[in-house]
Parts: C-alpha cells; structure tokens; sequence
C-alpha cells in the first residue's frame, strides 16, 4: 500500500529502510520524549523494522515523494474497529521539524484512517512539556481534552500524557481533509 500526497507518501517500512531509520532515530533530541532510544547500534533499526512489518499493519514510514526517502514514521495503534477509533502517533527526523511534513503526514494518516479505515475518532498523546508536539496537533485541528495520569513508561518511570481528540466532523470539516491524496493497495 502506498498513500500519496502532494509532496510525501506513507509506506510500509522496508529492510533496505534500516540504515536511514537508523540515522534519523540515533538523534537523542527526536526521541527524547520515547520510551525508547536513542538508537546505537543498526541492528536496533532493524529489528524495528521487522517487528512492524509482523506486527503493526497501520505503521507507515514518511517518504519524500521525489526519492522515497524516508523522514520519520507515523502510522495508527490501539485501533478498535467496534468502537472506530485509533491512537495516531508520529515523528520526523530533526531536518523536517518545522518544514510542513508533520501536517502533510497527518493529513495522508487521517485520510486513511477516516476513508479507508471508516474509523469516527482519532486519538493523540504527548508529553506534557512537549509544547512543540501539542501546538502541532491543536494547529491541525485535535482538541485538547486532558491529561491521563502515569500513562505511559519513559525509561522506566511512570510519565503523564496529555490526550487530544480529532473525530470525522472535525476532520472533514478542517483543512486536513482536502488534501490530496491517492491510496495505492
């Protein structure tokens, strides 16, 4: 499967990916808010890769449309089809924070999550102090609606997250949904 957009695409990770997932994800200040990381050593990267492929069908990496080169990863987890909901998550390579390819990404991802998937909501997470991620996602239209307490492990002690919200009106009501975008099976 291949979901393109006017400058990027969402594609399932490939073992050739591993040296670039490799160098994007050894930059401590990208994965500083993570459970995990900073990667050192390759054969973290491929490992990833190869756990995502077995186990995480809604996990895309972000290419640049012009070489397939990949600029970080978003994809959908904790995906409940009765309920039509998913958890979105996402993260670029230090060289692409500010460049527009978080929207875009989101756009390709919500595309397929609310057209392909026919799923009602969408979640996000993000630390609390990451004022970067939160200014981010409310910009694209998800609503800040709380912080759950102790939700998430980070290096191994109990952190809080904040959790936003987008719902299908929203997004077909905001900017996100009329974005091009073609999906490839």
């Amino acid at each position: 499967m291949r979901i393109s957009g006017p400058t990027l695409a969402l594609r399932p990770p490939e073992p050739r990916d591993a040296r670039r997932l490799f160098e994007l994800g050894s930059d401590p200040e990208v994965v500083r808010f993570f459970s995990w990381g900073p990667y050192r050593e390759p054969a973290e990267a491929e490992a990833f890769i190869a756990r995502v492929r077995d186990e995480r069908p809604h996990e895309f990496f972000i290419v640049r449309e012009e070489d397939d080169e990949p600029i970080g990863l978003t994809g959908l987890t904790e995906l409940n089809e009765r309920d039509g909901r998913a958890v979105v998550g996402t993260w670029l390579g230090r060289p692409y924070w500010g460049s527009g390819a978080n929207q875009e990404s989101k756009a390709l991802i919500l595309h397929y999550a609310f057209e392909r998937l026919r799923l009602g909501r969408v979640t996000a997470y993000a630390h609390p102090v990451n004022a970067r991620s939160l200014a981010a996602l409310e910009r694209i239209g998800f609503t800040r609606e709380g912080v759950l307490r102790g939700w998430h492990v980070h290096r191994g002690q109990r952190r809080d997250v904040v959790i936003l919200g987008l719902l299908r009106e929203e997004w077909e009501s905001g900017p996100l949904a009329a974005v091009r975008v073609r999906i490839l099976s």
